[in-house]
């Protein structure tokens, strides 16, 4: 059995997992971590991880960049890995990130979907074998109560596909704000915002006479909470370092 800490545990994501943990028999959550307490729950919840005395194997955060020094000093001083789900971290943070994963394990993904960590895999694969002969285009969906814009996810794909093209590429957001042409490094990224879309993501490389088109489209926040177990099972026992998607989908072929 592996005794889950659950970061956020009375937010939207926190509730989903615990939600899907209830329907496997190898995994609990033991107890949460929640500023706010409105929500009952089956496990004790804390404010801080201070106050946390129970034996925990693996730490989900499904919370907020504030709560990040507590839950690393927690997970360091305890030895227990962490799946870091939260987005929005500065750039201090990812650093402090880095250097706890000298001492623990932690695995951190913008999306937590085992779709999308292949889709970003293809992608990457297509941008090596069309180059600059084709045009790159990302278009993300998200329901209208969504802030940022665009997603921490679009900027994955983008930041991965950046990764294996030969030129450095520009991301460019506002087309109608410049009167120019399409320069060949350009990665353009659209956020389309609207009702109660769950989130989709299109990758679409346009050259001359053809155009492939990559998509993913998530019809349920539970997916996440899927992927967000797979990390935490795949991550318990794991040696000290930073982990991600592609490794958990590198262990899955």
């Amino acid at each position: 059995m592996i005794n889950i800490l659950m970061s956020g545990c009375n937010g939207r994501m926190g509730q989903v997992i615990s939600n899907a943990v209830n329907e496997r028999d190898d995994l609990r959550i033991i107890c949460g971590v929640d500023r706010y307490e409105a929500i009952k729950n089956n496990f004790p919840v804390y404010p801080n991880f201070a106050n946390i005395g129970e034996s925990v194997n693996v730490v989900i955060d499904f919370s907020n960049p504030s709560a990040l020094t507590g839950l690393l000093e927690y997970a360091v001083k305890n030895g227990v890995p962490c799946v870091l789900c939260t987005t929005g971290y500065s750039e201090e943070q990812i650093e402090e990130i880095n250097e706890a994963a000298k001492k623990i394990a932690v695995f951190r993904s913008g999306n937590m979907s085992l779709g999308i960590n292949l889709l970003i895999e293809i992608s990457k694969m297509a941008a090596k074998v069309f180059g600059s002969d084709f045009d790159i285009e990302i278009v993300e969906k998200h329901h209208n109560k969504k802030i940022d814009a665009p997603s921490g996810t679009a900027l994955m794909i983008a930041d991965a596909i950046s990764e294996v093209v030969d030129t450095d590429p520009e991301y460019v957001y506002d087309r109608h704000s410049v009167r120019k042409k399409r320069d060949t490094n350009e990665i353009g990224i659209s956020s389309v915002r609207g009702g109660t879309i769950v989130g989709e993501h299109e990758v679409i490389f346009a050259g001359d006479n053809e155009v492939v088109t990559i998509s993913h489209q998530a019809q349920s926040r539970s997916l996440f909470a899927i992927g967000a177990l797979k990390a935490a099972v795949y991550l318990v026992d794991k040696e000290p370092g930073n982990y991600n998607m592609s490794d958990l989908l590198k262990s899955r072929y």
